[in-house]
């Protein structure tokens, strides 16, 4: 029995059904805890090797108890929380992308302790995870606005606008830290120098355990995701997560508190 729920999370977390940084690293937690052996372990960091934080647990698992490392997350999300709640004025309008589970836990916490403020994201094709960030904040009643992704721009800029349209600051996750920078869903690129361009915040809200020293490769989905039995001679890319420089980040928000890149980078090597 233990063997078969371990296979269906490890096809799942493959299958890209489990989705996030921090669900795929729980997720990875429990399969290990149900068959806890080396071979595990190598398995478990084969299915998807973009992702630091994955590994980061799964290095762990030998070292702490399985209750203690599952604390970790919790921990995080709630210093994370009370420093985003710093950030949010009242009557401010947070920009995200795609789905991050640090960015939608901490816009509800600030829900929840009185904040008033909307958000816009993006529907992020081709799997949509944008819709997940959509459901779980209007069910905690922030007003959500979703927009194509292909009028980010629309949702960012500002000058020369009559209507209040635009965003105040940007909240992104990362599926990994850098030295150099941050690798996130694919975007965040754009996203980042339109914000560093009419110089609206940008912050990226993420677990110190995606830092990685390591080069992380960017992974190139299946065509079908874009369009399934394409013609012949279309040649398409699907590439799932892009490089975002420091340069262009505002802050980065860890459960260590709101940072400039460059001393949170100190803080971890």
């Amino acid at each position: 029995m233990n063997r078969k729920r371990f296979d269906k999370i490890a096809g799942d977390i493959k299958k890209i059904k489990i989705q996030g940084a921090r669900n795929i690293a729980k997720s990875a937690l429990l399969a290990y805890s149900l068959v806890p052996t080396k071979s595990s372990i190598k398995k478990l960091k084969s299915l998807r090797p973009t992702e630091p934080m994955l590994e980061k647990v799964l290095n762990l698992v030998e070292k702490k108890p399985y209750k203690e490392i599952l604390e970790h997350f919790n921990s995080a999300q709630n210093k994370i929380n009370l420093s985003v709640l710093k950030l949010i004025k009242n009557g401010d309008v947070i920009f995200t992308h795609c789905h991050s589970t640090n960015v939608s836990n901490a816009l509800i916490y600030a829900k929840k302790k009185g904040k008033k403020f909307q958000v816009y994201n993006t529907e992020t094709r081709p799997l949509f995870q944008g819709r997940k960030t959509a459901n779980e904040l209007r069910k905690a009643g922030i007003k959500v606005t979703m927009f194509v992704d292909s009028a980010v721009a629309l949702a960012i800029e500002k000058e020369n606008r009559k209507d209040k349209i635009y965003a105040d600051k940007i909240f992104l996750g990362a599926d990994a830290l850098l030295p150099n920078g941050i690798i996130n869903k694919i975007g965040s690129g754009l996203i980042a120098e339109l914000a560093h361009a009419h110089k609206i915040p940008f912050y990226i809200v993420a677990d110190s355990w995606k830092f990685t020293k390591k080069k992380v490769p960017i992974e190139q989905r299946s065509l079908n995701e874009v369009w399934n039995n394409a013609p012949r001679n279309v040649k398409i890319k699907n590439p799932a997560f892009e490089f975002v420089p420091k340069k262009y980040i505002s802050g980065i928000v860890t459960e260590f508190g709101i940072m400039k890149y460059d001393k949170f980078v100190g803080r971890m090597e």
